[in-house]
């Protein structure tokens, strides 16, 4: 198999980290020129990538976001979607920023990083570092932009840990291919196989509470995750105007 699919095949998040192990510069620099050559709408680059390396304000962001294990990496990446420029752009050149407004700029700048940060997953984990990607940023999600100074038209939407492993987890099996990857048109008779999905992910999933995953999807998805988003947003300048 090709080495480089081989490693994104082999996949692990990492939780557990050697402290005190610092990710040598040019090691770094590799990791974040390989996010930035990552695809993104019209080349807009719509994210910006802000490194946390300071012991205590990595222990900070980790009571922020409730997950132990950043405090104890080596570098906390967070991805930050990023309008700040396009007000820049705007102001530069006399026009009005109109489309703040639309929902769309969030799934743009979800894709723009999504694909970044997926490209310095891959480039950190083939230099040797385990990495694990931080939903929850967006937990106490004023606080962490308030924290990390961000700008209006700025969101923090994912964190990633990098570090060098002090554990050695097994692969989690994923979904079947066939109720993921259909040809032509969407397949919606796929229960059958995410029930046969249940009965495979169980061992996998102590850190769940052992939960097969179709109820983990179900619990989870039954009430709001995180709250105050919505606020959030239009107080950063996004969403103005919608209801």
């Amino acid at each position: 198999m090709n080495p480089v699919i081989n490693q994104m095949i082999n996949h692990r998040s990492i939780r557990s980290y050697k402290t005190d192990a610092p990710i040598p510069e040019e090691k770094l620099d590799q990791i974040i020129r390989a996010a930035q050559s990552a695809p993104s709408w019209i080349n807009g680059q719509h994210y910006s990538i802000i490194g946390v390396k300071d012991k205590a304000r990595k222990q900070k962001l980790a009571e922020y976001t409730k997950n132990p294990y950043v405090a104890d990496c080596s570098v906390f990446l967070v991805f930050v979607g990023d309008f700040y420029r396009v007000e820049l752009a705007s102001e530069k050149h006399q026009k009005y920023f109109t489309t703040k407004s639309e929902e769309d700029l969030l799934l743009i700048a979800s894709v723009d990083i999504g694909l970044a940060c997926q490209n310095a997953l891959t480039a950190a984990e083939s230099l040797g570092y385990g990495t694990v990607c931080i939903g929850g940023i967006r937990r106490h999600i004023s606080e962490v932009a308030e924290f990390l100074g961000l700008p209006e038209m700025t969101i923090p939407i994912v964190g990633l840990c990098i570090g060098v492993p002090d554990q050695d987890p097994p692969v989690k099996p994923r979904l079947p291919k066939e109720a993921v990857y259909f040809e032509e048109v969407y397949q919606s008779d796929t229960l059958p196989l995410l029930e046969a999905y249940d009965e495979t992910i169980i061992p996998y999933s102590k850190r769940e509470g052992g939960m097969s995953y179709t109820e983990r999807m179900a619990n989870f998805y039954d009430k709001p995750y995180y709250h105050g988003i919505t606020d959030f947003l239009r107080k950063q300048g996004f969403l103005k105007g919608s209801k």
